[in-house]
Formats: structure tokens, sequence, C-alpha cells
């Protein structure tokens, strides 16, 4: 039974690239067999040699024979084996004392080629050496060509062949699947299943293709396999929204076709086939066809005479009067249609504007008027910004009139300024942004692309609106100086520059010098972003991007090359036999992996480990003839896996020949030693490299993809070794080498289309804008391009004049026919024309036409009211105050109510205090306000001046108010002492406390009072005494009795302001003297009784204080 007949050879892929896909070479090698064999004999292990006779010499070796397969080595029945098997005893020979003994033959060198040629053949060798030397009477050894054996190896022709299976193809629907067909997982239905299609070839190593015969068919690649059709993705849009409102009554004449607009919006693109999106993302169209706005116009009749009020109804009077003065007059007023004909007055009212005036003043001239002529024509202009005048006479008796006479009530000539056509153009404001042109006519329907990127840059206009002045400075409509009321200026906005990088570096090499580790590539920052343009991924602190790859060094590229030792070297003396120590050598050499022993590729030794390198010479034994002979020392047996302390390894070796005699010992047979970690015992364990970057399919910048990293089996001392011994010790790889990962993808900003320009802010004035906005459809992610920060664009109005009826200040109360009494006061209007926020541009006055309907103001506006002017000692009340802030009532600083008040009030007027009683009271009034405040109220206090002090209200915004604060909490305005200061020299102090005055020192009592005033020493106290009474101070004038008792030496009052007591004893004694004196010219003078009448007593004079009055 014959095989196929090819000999084969694999190699796994430690890791396999997924940018591009599948890269990795062909992992199987074919080589065909010339007799190709499919199980073969096995000679498994030899058994030792068992001497036919005696102790030594010839005998015969058992040997343990297996048939196995060719491809796997494992054993198969014997009866599978075609050819004869081995023999299971072969010859062998044990040395005796006295014989030549030879060592087993060394392993077949590794064959010197791969594939035998006409020019090349493989062969190896292997050898054996002499262990010990013959007696006179033993074998003899053999000669040096019987210790080397060759043979021919890879005797196969140099054919290697191998499949190569090009890259999987895009994933298709296979027509012999159902097309409906889908897979689920976990329930849950997933997307169609289809095929994938690669091309697998046979080829011929150096050559190329070759026909498939050449090659395995039992290892061919898989040309065809299943997989998920990618899930289609329709687009989806969001529905129109409404339609923009049409105009729903007319068009007026002239007017543009209205169109209205809707829009809708993309949620979803398509993908993978999937329905596309629409073109149409913005409809416009036109509105229904309306009618012509009718044309309607106001036609105004002539004028009736004028018509009086009766001067009995105007002055409340009775009888006839003078039918003459002020009057009104009026005119018809109809509707009539665009071709003249007469019309329903409703039509004009919708159509036709304000209804013209139909009342004006008019006067009837009165015997006491002044008669002037009629105005003459304006005498001819000069030019522009000259003058032109006009003149009128007094006719008839006005002429002697004296009022008439008054040219300021009745001026007789006017002049005013020439009307001209030349204008100043003013311009007024900053410029616009840059506005570009719209990139598409309006009305054209516009699809997604039309919001896809649009580089918004280039030439634009910018505008700045321009104020047109006439020659007397007054703002006039901008069209007399412009077309469009607008400076233009050609502008230019830069275009966005987008982040550049430069291309992708080398790879750099692998940061594992031995083992799994990372490659790195970069790139560098070029060019930074700018206005706008696509910023730059994020990068390091050195400006750069880069992306690491898993990669992969083998440890043992290189390795050791051993040639066999050389012969035993021993220096002998004499004629001794040669044996015992001697010295060997033999040749090293670092080479490649793999690499055949005939190829001369010998490299330096730097690249092999030189920790491993083994020695070139030892030292060798030959032994004696007679003595013991052993073999070689067999492998060390295996450590346990802990390295457990107190374990040991073993090795042996067994006896080649027996010494000649009895006495003479063999060495020992066995040894062992401890297991020692990192020397005699190691550990293994699995280690990882870093992850790598997120790893895309080939040409893809963003999406889906998967991070990578590598495994290595590490021996405890750091060493990375092969995979298989990490395996041999049962280890299992628990570390995840893949993960999925996504790299997000560049979105641009995404925006709407500019919306028309709004209509002005205001209608007149310096101060309207146009405005335009755009909305953010979808914002930008990573390196796509950002959305711009203007989303909305402001462009000026053109500065129009504003006209506006202005009101004058309300005149003086004027009493017709008296000084004082009811009367009227006016107010006049006067139309404007106003610039609008303009610096130092006050309103000017300008013709009324401009303005419009001044009667109607006139109705509208109230332009007189009644007034009072007090007569002479008459009470009135002022104005009304204007109205007061708004106020809350409030609790501690809250208020609980939305609604605050604010008033104001209308003071009395006195002006003789005899009418007071008829006067009337102040009035208040107050209404409702929004936007009030909370305040509080404090008392607040002056200075002391002389004990007394003011004292005010105060509200926490800072205005001085009556009423607020509480009265009993008011300060005292008036400070008292208690008690009352009496002492000689006292006086109340600011601290409301009896003190004494400058000079003297107070005395105070046990209880805080002032007891009295002592003068104090060294102080000159000439001055004049102060005598304190009840009422106040009393201050005499100088009196030369004081001055003479100031210099008398027996003073009646001591120092500390109390009378001396010989003065008390001086008066007492004079007392009792006068009470003598009296009595004594009493007994002396008494009359002697008489007979006359006494007068009638008299009544004693009363003197009585009635208060101002004098006495």
């Amino acid at each position: 039974m014959h095989c196929p007949c090819f000999r084969q050879r694999r190699r796994e892929a430690l890791w396999q690239s997924s940018s591009p896909p599948e890269t990795c070479p062909h992992l199987v090698e074919f080589i065909p067999c010339e007799d190709p064999a499919c199980y073969l004999w096995q000679v498994q292990q030899e058994e030792n040699c068992i001497p036919t006779k005696g102790s030594c010499g010839p005998g015969a070796a058992a040997q343990n024979v297996t048939c196995v397969s060719a491809e796997g080595s494992s054993p198969v029945p014997i009866a599978l084996c075609v050819d004869d098997p081995p023999p299971t005893e072969v010859a062998c020979e044990v040395a005796c004392p006295s014989d030549c003994v030879v060592g087993s033959w060394s392993p077949w060198s590794p064959c010197s080629h791969s594939c035998t040629s006409k020019t090349a053949e493989g062969q190896q060798s292997r050898t054996r050496t002499v262990l010990a030397i013959p007696g006179k009477e033993g074998t003899d050894c053999p000669a040096t060509p019987a210790l080397e054996e060759w043979r021919v190896c890879n005797d196969h022709p140099c054919m290697v062949f191998y499949w190569e299976a090009s890259a999987w193809g895009p994933c298709i629907e296979d027509a012999f699947m159902d097309l409906n067909g889908t897979s689920s997982w976990n329930g849950t239905p997933t997307c169609a299943m289809g095929v994938q299609i690669r091309k697998v070839s046979c080829m011929k190593m150096n050559v190329g293709p070759v026909i498939s015969k050449r090659c395995s068919d039992s290892a061919r690649p898989e040309s065809v396999r299943p997989c998920l059709l990618p899930c289609e993705k329709d687009c989806i849009v969001t529905p129109f929204s409404e339609w923009t409102a049409c105009p729903s009554t007319c068009m007026p004449e002239n007017a543009t076709a209205a169109t209205q607009s809707r829009y809708r919006t993309i949620i979803q693109r398509s993908a993978n086939g999937g329905q596309e999106c629409p073109d149409t993302l913005y409809e416009e169209r036109d509105c229904e066809s309306l009618p012509v706005c009718p044309v309607y116009s106001w036609r105004t009749h002539k004028w009736h005479s004028c018509s009086l009020v009766p001067d009995s109804v105007r002055r409340g009077l009775s009888g006839p009067g003078e039918a003459c003065g002020n009057g009104l007059e009026t005119r018809g007023v109809s509707c009539v249609g665009e071709m003249g004909e007469s019309a329903n007055m409703t039509e004009c009212l919708r159509w036709a504007g304000p209804l013209p005036p139909q009342i004006r003043e008019c006067r009837v001239a009165c015997k006491d008027d002044c008669t002037l002529t009629s105005w003459s024509k304006f005498s001819e202009c000069a030019g522009c910004g000259s003058s032109r005048s006009r003149k009128r006479s007094l006719t008839g008796r006005s002429k002697k009139k004296e009022h008439c006479l008054d040219e300021k009530l009745h001026p007789l000539e006017e002049t005013e300024t020439c009307p001209c056509d030349e204008f100043l153009s003013q311009p007024y404001g900053n410029w616009s942004a840059c506005l570009l042109p719209d990139p598409s006519p309006p009305g054209s329907l516009q699809g997604w692309m039309s919001h896809r990127e649009v580089k918004e840059c280039g030439q634009g206009l910018r505008y700045r609106a321009v104020a047109c002045i006439d020659q007397q400075g007054h703002l006039v409509n901008p069209t007399h100086c412009t077309d469009s009321g607008y400076m233009v200026e050609v502008c230019h906005i830069p275009c966005p520059l987008d982040c550049k990088l430069s291309d992708w570096s080398a790879w750099s090499a692998c940061s594992a010098s031995c083992g799994s580790g990372l490659k790195i590539r970069s790139k560098w920052l070029r060019e930074k972003a700018f206005n706008g343009g696509r910023p730059c991924p994020k990068l390091d602190l050195k400006n750069q991007v880069y992306e690491a790859a898993p990669c992969h060094i083998e440890c043992s590229q290189y390795e050791w090359r051993i040639e066999p030792w050389s012969i035993c070297t021993i220096n002998t003396v004499d004629d001794l036999p040669a044996c015992g120590e001697g010295v060997q050598s033999r040749k090293i050499r670092c080479v490649k992996q793999e690499t055949a022993s005939g190829e001369n590729s010998t490299l330096g030794d730097s690249l092999c480990d030189p920790e491993e390198m083994p020695p070139r010479a030892q030292v060798c034994f030959l032994v004696c003839p007679n003595d013991c002979v052993v073999a070689p020392w067999g492998p060390w047996s295996n450590c346990p896996l802990q390295c457990d302390q107190g374990t040991a390894r073993n090795r042996s070796r067994h006896i080649l020949r027996l010494p000649a005699s009895e006495n003479s010992a063999c060495p020992e047979l066995v040894q062992s030693e401890p297991c020692i970690l990192n020397s005699t015992c190691f550990s293994y364990q699995y280690t990882v490299s870093d992850w790598s970057t997120c790893q895309l399919s080939e040409n893809a910048i963003c999406g889906h993809g998967s991070r990578l990293r590598l495994v290595d089996c590490i021996r405890s001392d750091g060493k990375i070794v092969e995979l298989q011994k990490c395996e041999q010790f049962g280890l299992i790889n628990k570390y995840k080498l893949s993960e999925s990962c996504v790299v997000d993808c560049p979105v641009s900003c995404m925006l709407s289309e500019w919306s028309p320009w709004a209509e002005c802010s205001h209608t007149c004035g310096n101060q309207g804008q146009f405005l335009r906005t755009r909305r953010i459809l979808q914002e930008a992610n990573e390196e796509g391009r950002p959305c711009p920060n203007q989303l909305t664009q402001i462009k000026p109005c053109p500065i129009r004049p504003c006209y506006t009826w202005r009101l004058s200040d309300w005149s003086p109360c004027t009493v017709e026919g008296a000084e004082c009494g009811e009367g009227l006061r006016r107010r006049s209007l006067s139309c404007v024309v106003d610039r609008g926020n303009w610096p130092e541009s006050p309103p000017q006055p300008v013709d009324e036409e401009l303005c419009g309907d001044k009667l109607r103001q006139h109705i509208q506006q109230e332009m007189e009211q009644p007034c009072f002017v007090p007569c002479p000692g008459d009470c009135h009340l002022t104005v009304w105050s204007s109205w007061s802030s708004c106020q809350l009532t409030c609790l501690e600083g809250r208020s609980f109510e939305t609604t605050g008040r604010q008033a104001r009030s209308r003071a009395v007027i006195i002006q003789v205090m005899e009418n007071q009683g008829s006067c009337p009271h102040q009035v208040f009034e107050t209404q409702p306000c929004k936007g009030g405040k909370c305040h509080s109220y404090q008392w607040r206090t002056g200075g002391w001046s002389n004990n007394e002090r003011a004292v005010w209200c105060q509200r926490s915004d800072g205005v001085n108010v009556t009423g607020g604060c509480f009265p009993q909490k008011r300060p005292t305005t008036v400070r008292h002492c208690h008690p009352a200061c009496t002492k000689p020299f006292s006086h109340c102090t600011p601290s409301g406390v009896c003190g004494c005055e400058k000079g003297y020192t107070e005395v105070m009592t046990t209880h805080g009072f002032l007891d009295y005033c002592t003068r104090t020493p060294g102080v000159d106290n000439n001055k004049k005494a102060d005598v304190k009474t009840n009422s106040g101070r009393l201050k005499p004038g100088p009196s030369q009795v004081q001055d003479l008792f100031s210099e008398w030496t027996l003073r009646p009052v001591g120092p500390d302001g109390r009378v001396k007591l010989w003065v008390y004893a001086v008066t007492a004694v004079g007392f009792i003297l006068i009470l003598f004196v009296i009595a004594l010219s009493f007994l002396v003078c008494k009359p002697s009784k008489t007979t006359k009448t006494s007068p009638p007593p008299q009544k004693p004079l009363t003197l009585a204080y009635d208060g101002d009055m004098d006495m």
C-alpha cells in the first residue's frame, strides 16, 4: 500500500496581520517522494549487551521494533509495514578488562543540504570516541577512520511545492444558497448569508504556478467559505415640514410672485446597497395665483364756507354777537375705483390708506382784525444755499391800528432757504461682515449634496449704510444719494487650510530584541489647521501621530554549531602507556538556525548568546588498561514544576568494562544535585506584549477593527523560550490576544441654507438691521471640517428719516380778560425729522406734510387744558408732583405681593395766614405699578449743636422721606440733663450729664452726679463768673466792686465755690443788731393818741403779664 507521494513539513503563524489581510506566506511545503511508503519500521530503544559466555566477550542486545506512520510517527499494526522488519536482536560485544573500549555513536549531524541537486548532495556524519586503551593481550582499538561514519541525506530532488492562496474576496450572494436565508445569533435575525471566494494555486519554489497535481490535495486550502453579507441600510429622512405660509388676501400691483417652501433632514444615510437618499431635501413652489389687490382711491371735494361757533355759545352769553372769529370748514370725501367709478367707502378704508382730512380750521375776519394783502410770489433763487423771500402789506384801517403794526404778530416778510437738489452722502456705522454670493439660485431644488462641504471663502461684498443729508442738514430718503442706500465694497474671506501631516515613516525596529513587542511608524505635523480647516488628529507632545503593530523576533535565530571533539591528547613520559588525563578541543561556529551544515554561513559570534556558548576545550580521561570503564553521563532527570526546596535531580551511567582486579572499584554510576531555581531548575509562565493600535482592514481609515498583542513563554530567569515549553508544563494561556475596537470616522459639519433676510428691525432711523440665520444639521466629529462660528449674519438697513409729530411743553396758564381765575394752557404740534440714535443730532423741524394728517393728531392729542391762576391772598394747590418710585408692602425685607403702589401729591400754598382755615387739604393719588422693590426705613440724626440736632427718616435707597419710620423709635432732637444743672459754673454737656465750665473741675457725688465745681489750680480765673440760674446763664457787665473784692484778702467765697463760715456769723450778728435797733426805735418814738381819722386803705398795685403784649 502506497501513500500519496509527498513528504511535507509545516510551520505555524505566530501572528497574522489584518492590514492587509492574510498576507502570511505558505505554512506547508511538499516534496515528491521517489519511493513513497506510508509506514516505516522504527527502532525505539536498545537494551544493554548481554555476553554469550562469561562476563565479557561477544553477546547480543535486544531492540524494540515498531511500525509507525510516515506522517505522524504514531504506532500502527505491524501488518501495515511492507518491508521486512529489522532484527529484534543485534550482535554486540562486552569489553574484557584488557580490551579497547569505544563509546556509542553520536547523533547524526545536520544534513549539509536541504535537497539534492546536480551540483550538491546532502550528507551527514556521526562519530564515536575511544574511552579506554587496550592492554597487551586485549583487543585493539579500531582505526581512526572507523570512528566516523557518513551517509547521504535529503536525497530528494530540490523541487519544493506549496499552495498559495490569494486574499478572500468580498462577501457576495451565492446563487446556490437560499437568498432569503438568514442566520441568527441568540435568536436575533441578522443579515443574509453569502460566500467569499479566493484563488488557490500550486506553486513551485522559485519558479511559479504549476499544475495542482504537484501539491498534496489533502492540504489544499479552502477556496470558498460562507460569510455574512453586510447589512443593507436604507436612507431614513424626516417627513417634509409644513409649507411656509402664502399671502392670504391678494398681491399688490407689480409685486413679485410669492413662493412657499418646506424641507426635510436626513437621519440615516444609506449603506451596503440600501436605498439611496433622495436628492430633494428642499422644495419651493409658487403660491396659488392670487388676485391683484383692487385699486381704490379717495376723491376730495371743495371746502365749504367757514362755519362759526356763535359767540354766545363760546362765551356762554345770551344775545346776538358779531359773526366773526375762528371756525371750521368741511369738505366731502368719496371713494372711487380704478376707472373713476363710485365705490363703497369701506373699500377705500381697506385698500386706499388713511382717510383724507374732512375738517380744517378757518377764520372770518372781525372788525378789529388786521387785514393784509396776500403773500407775493417768492423771489428768484440764486442757487443752492441761497434764500428767497415774499412780502405782504397792511390794508385799509389796519395801517393805523397800533397792534397791527407789530411785526412780531403780523410779519410782513418771510424768508426761507431755496430748495436744492444737491445732497451729501454721509456713511454711518461699521461695515457689515463679508457676505458671499448665494451658491445656488433661489427656487432651485437642493439635494443632500448641497449640504456637503462648501468652502465658505473667496470674493464677497460688504455693506455700509449711507445717510443722505440735504442742504438744511435734514435727513432725507437715501435713494437721493445712492441707488441702494449702501456703500458696497469687495472683500475676501480666506479659505480654510486643513491640517497636513507627513507620510507614514518606515516601521521602527521591534521594541523587543527577543520575543514579542511593538513596531512603530509615525506621521508628524507639517501644517496646522487654519481658518476653520479640518483639525489635526490627537497629537503627542512631539506633534506626531503614531501607529503601533505587533512584531516578533525569534529568540533563537542564531545557534552555536559544534564539531566533534578531537582525540584526547595525553602527555606521556618514556614508554608508559598513553592513558589518564588529557585535553581535547573542538570547533564552534555561530550559524543561523535551520542552516544546513554544508553551507558556508558562519557569522560573527556576537549574534549568538555568549552565555550559551559551549566550551571549545575540555579535560578528557582515557582509561588505562584493566581499569573500570563507564559510559558518559546520561541526561539529568526533570525537577518538579514548582522547583520545591529539598527536591533533587539525578543522572546515571552504566559500566562498559569491569576492572581486572576485584579490588579496583568503578566510579559512581548515579549523581544527584539539588533543584535550585534559575540554576538547575526553571519555572515558566506566559507573558503578553502591549496592545497595538486599532488595526483596520486594507485602505480603511475608520470603522471597526481589532487591537492585537502577542504571547510569549518566559522563563523564570527572564529569558524568552519557545511556546512549547509552557505547553509542556501544562500551562494554559488565559490572555486575550485580540479585541474589537472602533476608530471614529471624521464627520464634517453640515449646515442648512441661509434663511431669507428678515424684515428690517426698525422702519426708519439708523438702528435698523437685516438678519438671516442658518442652523447646524450635523455636528462635526473627529477630523471633520468644524462648524463655523457664524450662524447669524447682519446687514445694516438703509437709513431712512423718521418723521414724527412732536408735542411742545404746556404754555403758562392764561386767563382771558383777567389776571387770575380760571384759564387755559395750550401746547402745539410740530413735524420733526429724527435720525435715530445719531450723535449730536436733535430732531429738526420739517414741513408738516411729511408727518401726515395734523388734524387727526389734534383730535388724538389733548391740546388744551383748563388751569387756574390764583388771585392774591387765595390758597391754591400746586401742580401734581412726579410719580414716586414703585414700592411693595414688605415684611422683614420680603414682599408677598407682585403689584406695588406709587404716589404723587399736590401741595397747599398758603399766601395769607388769615385764610388758612378755608384752604384745601393736601391731595394724594396712588396707582398700581410693576417692578416694585422692598425698602427699609431708618431714622437718621445729625450732630449736636447747643444740645439740639436734626432728625429725619431715610429710605434704603438713600432718599429722605416723610413717614415710613416708626414714630415710637424717633430719636430726641433736644438733649436735657437730669437732674438739671443748677450748681454754680456748671452746664449740660453733649453726653447728657452735668459738667463744669472751662477753668473748673468737677467734684462728683458717690452716686455719679455733679456735687460742685472747684477752681482748677494754676488757671487764670480773672474772668467774670457766670451765675447759674434755672432759666439759663446771666452774664452781668463789669463792676468795680467785683474788681475790688477780687483783690480783697477777706474773700466770702472759698476756692471750692462755697460761702465761708464767717460770712454766716457776720450775717447773723448783723441781723440781730438790726432787730435790736428797730425795737429800740419803736419804744422811743411811740406817738400819742390823736382823734384824726385815718385815710381809707389803698389797693396794692398789681402788674400782669399778658403774653407778647407790651405793658
